[in-house]
């Protein structure tokens, strides 16, 4: 698998983030919803990844700069098509990388409390992330989950 920097403008990557900002409304209220949309990803503060295998989108991710030594995960989405293959690992571990290379001490997410979301819960916990209260502009929710990993 190959993990690119992406400019967003490719159908698949689109098409993609379109599912994924609907499967957060099949999962979440409006107002629990985070997920950014294609226009937002763009903003300079934010880098985003697509992961290919064999020609073939199978997932991607973005990190968020909060100050210069706070980033957040974003757009972590895996293909259907492809889960169970290693993208989210493959994937997490990059930005993890990324995050320590940028000399971030704090990387931050958010994410649904909801049982749809337990395997992304499961995922950042075994990478070290642990609860916390809200970060940034977030309030308390009890549709989101706040993390964190010191790094």
């Amino acid at each position: 698998m190959d993990i690119k920097i992406d400019d967003l403008s490719g159908k698949e990557i689109a098409s993609l983030l379109a599912e994924h900002l609907q499967d957060m409304a099949v999962h979440s209220p409006p107002e629990s919803i985070h997920a950014l949309d294609l226009e937002t990803l763009r903003k300079p503060e934010i880098t985003f990844w697509s992961v290919w295998e064999e020609g073939q989108l199978v997932g991607c991710g973005a990190l968020k700069e909060l100050d210069s030594y706070h980033g957040e995960i974003k757009s972590m989405r895996t293909s259907p098509k492809h889960r169970r293959k290693g993208v989210a690992k493959l994937l997490i571990e990059h930005i993890i990388k990324q995050a320590e290379y940028r000399g971030y001490k704090r990387l931050s997410l958010e994410t649904g409390s909801m049982q749809a979301f337990e395997p992304a819960r499961k995922l950042y916990s075994s990478y070290g992330f642990h609860f916390s209260k809200p970060f940034s502009d977030y309030s308390e929710d009890p549709n989101s989950v706040f993390m964190f990993k010191e790094l």
